[in-house]
């Protein structure tokens, strides 16, 4: 199995999705083939790894899984990566109850060593109570090392290189404070339409982190690794019915890998652009984005309109979440004015700055005798009285929660981004 290990931070903003997403990059222009995963829900984070990867990446996360399948999940993707990068998600052992589901617990299930990103703008020697604190905190953590993020000078860097010596700590390197590196943020997380400039980044790691050390303290025969790189640079029986997924660049966009797998013969479509034919269509997917964002484009596809609310009327069965849910409803609502959608669902949902409010956690319910786990993320609403819910809906820590669950024939919609829709 391909061994890799995790980057975390004591905190979010410290600059582990930068340094992951350019370490990630760094290593497959070494030659490697790096298989990335994200700790927790995150849609987002994924998309810059698996851009810079050329391959999926993938959600690990126990609160939506159980630990036996995140392992699983873990080897099957591994099985064919030279490294293994994992990032982390907020600070190391933020979990949704404690540090239960936290980036500390999937380096406890997996054995991975930790890679910390320490934000040390404005700091010095107090880094050392720090360290210390998330280096002794856990016996079953291992911190391999850290990185330093936002180092000012030369100066600041001995400073910090001190406090590593003295708790006898690694230190892998550092990156500089640089506006050119701060990622964007969006109102659903960080922006994945704009990232900072990927070349210099990669130039910075190289130039600042030794890379080769963090393989030789994180990965088991790293060394033969690194020099078998540097000297040299069947399928299954399917069902003849087809998935068909909605998905395009922001409006459609927020899927985990791990759902898709979970499906047969998989097919693509693009609500803006393409007329889907639904004839032997067993699921139509629509997952979640900003379709607000593109409503023209969606409005002006008629036709896709049209042939999906036929397909739900005649019992065709389709999952739908956050985004996609609001596609299926009557119309949206903007401060540019309204804008008709399916109308498979009679609801209206307002994107107006004024009604924005946060809903955000992990939900769980049980329907149809089976449990669904998944995540809530958006600042959109229903116009008017929510819908009732065919379910009552709960958080991780088993509070009931005013999500509403939809149905309609065999149409099954929430503002819930599902783990599992099978």
């Amino acid at each position: 199995m391909a061994k890799g290990f995790l980057i975390s931070a004591p905190t979010s903003g410290s600059g582990k999705t930068t340094i992951a997403r350019g370490l990630m990059s760094l290593l497959t222009e070494k030659g490697y083939k790096v298989q990335p995963f994200k700790c927790g829900p995150d849609y987002i984070d994924t998309k810059f790894h698996a851009a810079v990867c050329g391959r999926p990446s993938i959600n690990l996360d126990t609160f939506m899984a159980s630990g036996e399948h995140v392992h699983e999940l873990y080897d099957r993707y591994s099985s064919t990566a030279d490294v293994c990068v994992v990032e982390g998600m907020m600070g190391l052992f933020d979990g949704y109850d404690r540090d239960a589901g936290s980036s500390a617990e999937i380096a406890r299930v997996l054995g991975l060593p930790v890679v910390l990103v320490v934000d040390a703008k404005s700091a010095a020697y107090s880094m050392a109570a720090l360290i210390s604190g998330f280096v002794n905190f856990r016996d079953d953590v291992h911190i391999a090392g850290v990185i330093f993020n936002r180092v000012g000078s030369a100066r600041h860097l001995a400073m910090l290189q001190q406090v590593c010596d003295d708790l006898d700590v690694e230190c892998f390197g550092y990156l500089p404070k640089k506006a050119s590196l701060e990622q964007g943020s969006r109102y659903l997380g960080l922006d994945f339409s704009q990232a900072p400039e990927q070349k210099q980044l990669v130039e910075l790691l190289e130039q600042n982190i030794n890379w080769q050390r963090i393989l030789e303290c994180t990965i088991h025969n790293a060394q033969s690794l690194i020099n078998n790189i540097n000297n040299a640079k069947s399928s299954e029986n399917r069902s003849t019915q087809r998935t068909l997924i909605a998905r395009n660049a922001e409006s459609f966009s927020f899927i985990y890998q791990e759902v898709i797998d979970s499906l047969e013969n998989v097919e693509f479509f693009d609500p803006e652009t393409d007329v889907p034919c639904l004839d032997d269509v067993a699921l139509l997917y629509l997952p979640g984005g900003y379709p607000e964002k593109h409503l023209e484009a969606l409005v002006n596809a008629e036709a896709t309109r049209h042939a999906i609310k036929a397909y739900a009327d005649r019992g065709g069965r389709i999952v739908a979440e956050c985004g996609g849910m609001m596609y299926l409803c009557d119309k949206i609502v903007t401060d540019e004015g309204e804008f008709p959608m399916c109308g498979v669902l009679p609801y209206a949902i307002t994107a107006r700055k004024t009604a924005r409010k946060l809903s955000l956690g992990y939900r769980r319910f049980v329907l149809d005798s089976k449990e669904y786990r998944g995540h809530e993320f958006h600042y959109t609403q229903f116009l008017g009285e929510a819908p009732q819910s065919a379910v009552q809906v709960f958080n991780a820590k088993g509070e009931p929660v005013p999500t509403p669950i939809i149905r309609y024939k065999n149409v099954f919609a929430s503002y819930t981004h599902l783990y599992n829709i099978t």
